[in-house]
């Protein structure tokens, strides 16, 4: 792999870093909404993530290949069950009494938010670190 491959890989997984870190953040922010624009409690939202095609290259050895990094396929809503709690004062509670809770769990969103933090940050330095090299062979070929 070179450098600028695995600048792209790096730089494709803080894309996808940072769109985690986009809808941990939504997720919490909503983690106490019992009604949206459709009537029913937020929905916990999460990534689809995928490898990168991996490609062959015209001017790499037969059956090289090179890595791509990974994608954001899609970004879909949680189909888990809402909780239900009995809150009968709740203006969004039904006739019984009971109110659906969203389905995010704010422990789990902030494991969430923490490893998307740690694969930014690792992903930022394997960057730098390939910059730095980069740097350094301009320097050794001058």
């Amino acid at each position: 792999m070179d450098l600028l491959n695995a600048m792209h890989a790096s730089a494709s997984a803080l894309s996808v870093s940072r769109a985690q870190m986009n809808v941990v953040s939504e997720n919490l922010a909503n983690a106490n909404t019992t009604r949206t624009a459709n009537g029913q409690p937020y929905q916990r939202k999460f990534l689809v993530v995928s490898p990168a095609p991996v490609k062959e290259h015209e001017n790499l050895s037969v059956g090289e290949q090179v890595v791509e990094g990974v994608k954001l396929v899609d970004i879909v809503a949680d189909q888990s069950p809402f909780p239900m709690v009995y809150r009968p004062e709740h203006p969004d509670a039904d006739e019984n009494g009971n109110l659906q809770l969203p389905n995010v769990n704010v422990v789990t969103e902030m494991a969430n938010m923490l490893m998307a933090k740690r694969v930014y940050d690792s992903n930022a330095a394997a960057l730098s670190t390939a910059r730095s090299m980069a740097l350094k062979a301009l320097e050794i070929g001058k």
